[in-house]
């Protein structure tokens, strides 16, 4: 265990991270997602602003009856408003009822907000923020203080905002946590104000809540636990308003493996992307491949020098081993890529290959050859596997295609688009051709569809294989209609996905190459 300080880690993804754009959980899903959080071992979980939104209410009252293993649950709110005795505050009372261990109510620390806001004096608003605090604690409940954009209000008046934090303390506040709620303080500036906090507080802890505005919301986090803050306020991959909150995410990370702090969710780490993509899920947001350590680009290598030292020496191109937060290396074909690239990407896919041999040479040259016509074999694994078997392996299609045609027709009067394709095949080499028909709402959609049905009487295996997802897009710039077109097809047979590409001038063409190529990979792996 490490000898640094412990931070606690404090996720406000249900509250918070709901303000984000696109961003909203059912009641439900804020249950399900609160045992995730406390199963991950994070100390403090805000679970929302009871009496703010039926949503909210439903949910504090379905938790009353749910045990938590480990996070405290919170409720959050404001201090009373001005010129009202807390006792008839009826915001206040809704914490209480909310029955949680924690409240945490926020307050304001910029005279700007006080007089133009809440437009009240900056007296009364100290009262605010005492009175509530002591109300609340009175109540034995655990009170965590945040002052609202402390840092821009200590920029304006320090004498102000520090007020504002003795006022917090002197009415019984376990937490003073510094927010940064505009996400526009800079780091030398932030530090030195937390400096000065830590150093006039001594008797209360202090923690930190930033936001990501200017892309500094990881990084003034951390700052803020190395200079002494001991709890760190986030939310699961930095939703939020605006650009986002701080994400926890990356700051766990950091701290446990490149700073050596203490933190509860330490041993939980190895699941971190598997925890990371269930929150994604919830909140029907696709997850972002680029995210620190846990996105799917976070180990993945591209360029063949870099492939080649990476699987000689990992630690020469990745910062951490990537399964440590349940993450793993990748290798990426395209044109940069060498014979190692290829020889590692095939060993990832379980084929083993000689990345030394005359065949590997003429396969690599093949490889880049398609990618310069638009294939991106980066992501349609299974049209790489479907290129080694060809290659290395002289794996020959039972089936040829004999020729398809598609028509498509708009019906103006209903605004109705109909699309008919034909697909002529021959099995096995028979003298036999067979035809099959069927139509869709688009010439792509009409030519799956007809090709699955073809295929699957003569291949019962392909029966299971659906198209569950379609990608275009132009490669050439400046070309208008001659462009070429790349497509990614993703299909599934219900145990497996896979993804495989095509290219051409002709969408459909591209379309049907993809196609061809999920049929083939399905023929390989087998049922």
């Amino acid at each position: 265990m490490s000898n640094r300080p412990k931070i606690l880690i404090y996720d406000t993804t249900l509250r918070d991270g709901t303000q984000g754009e696109g961003v909203s959980f059912s009641a439900e899903d804020k249950i399900l997602l609160a045992r995730k959080i406390d199963q991950f071992r994070f100390d403090y979980i805000e679970g929302g602003w009871p009496g703010s939104n039926p949503r909210d209410m439903e949910f504090f009252r379905a938790m009353a009856d749910v045990e938590l293993k480990h996070a405290k649950l919170a409720a959050f709110g404001s201090t009373r408003r001005s010129n009202l005795a807390v006792e008839d505050d009826a915001q206040l009372l809704q914490l209480i009822e909310a029955q949680t261990p924690v409240i945490t109510i926020f307050g304001k620390s910029w005279p700007l907000h006080v007089t133009e806001v809440l437009k009240t004096t900056l007296d009364e608003n100290l009262l605010m923020i005492k009175d509530s605090v002591a109300f609340l604690k009175a109540q034995n409940k655990e009170v965590i203080y945040d002052a609202e954009h402390f840092f821009d209000g200590y920029k304006a008046d320090p004498a102000y905002a520090l007020a504002t934090l003795n006022a917090a303390s002197e009415g019984g506040a376990d937490f003073l946590v510094l927010c940064d709620t505009n996400g526009g303080t800079q780091m030398r500036e932030f530090s030195k104000i937390l400096k000065m906090i830590l150093e006039q507080n001594k008797q209360v802890r202090v923690g930190v809540h930033c936001h990501n505005d200017c892309g500094l919301g990881v990084a003034l986090s951390l700052t803020g636990a190395e200079e002494g803050a001991t709890m760190i306020q986030g939310t699961m991959n930095g939703y939020g308003e605006r650009v986002g909150n701080a994400n926890l995410t990356s700051i766990i990370a950091n701290l446990h493996f490149k700073l050596g702090f203490n933190i509860e969710c330490g041993s939980s780490l190895e699941n971190l992307r598997d925890f990371s993509m269930e929150v994604d899920k919830l909140a029907n947001i696709q997850p972002d491949k680029k995210e620190p350590f846990i996105g799917e680009s976070a180990f993945a290598h591209k360029g063949g020098v870099h492939a080649n030292a990476a699987k000689k020496v990992a630690r020469s191109y990745e910062h951490m081993q990537p399964e440590l937060v349940g993450n793993k290396q990748r290798i990426l074909m395209s044109d940069m890529s060498g014979s190692s690239s290829v020889a590692m990407k095939a060993k990832e896919l379980g084929i083993d290959l000689d990345e030394k041999s005359d065949q590997m040479r003429a396969f690599l040259a093949k490889i880049k050859e398609l990618e310069n016509k638009g294939y991106e074999f980066e992501s349609a694994d299974a049209s790489f596997v479907v290129q080694i078997y060809q290659h290395f392996h002289d794996l020959k299609d039972d089936f040829e295609v004999v020729s398809y045609r598609t028509i498509s027709e708009m019906v103006r009067d209903s605004d109705i688009n109909i699309s008919e394709a034909v697909v002529k095949l021959r099995v096995e080499n028979s003298p036999e051709v067979k035809m099959t028909i069927s139509e869709s709402s688009g010439p792509v959609g009409a030519m799956d569809h007809a090709m699955r049905g073809a295929f699957a009487q003569h291949f019962p295996a392909l029966k299971a294989v659906q198209l569950i997802d379609y990608k275009v897009r132009i490669t050439q710039t400046g070309m208008g209609t001659d462009s070429i077109v790349q497509v990614l097809m993703k299909s599934s047979d219900g145990k497996n996905v896979w993804w495989t590409c095509g290219a051409d001038g002709s969408i459909i063409e591209a379309s049907y190459q993809a196609l061809c190529d999920s049929f083939r990979y399905k023929l390989i792996i087998g049922a």
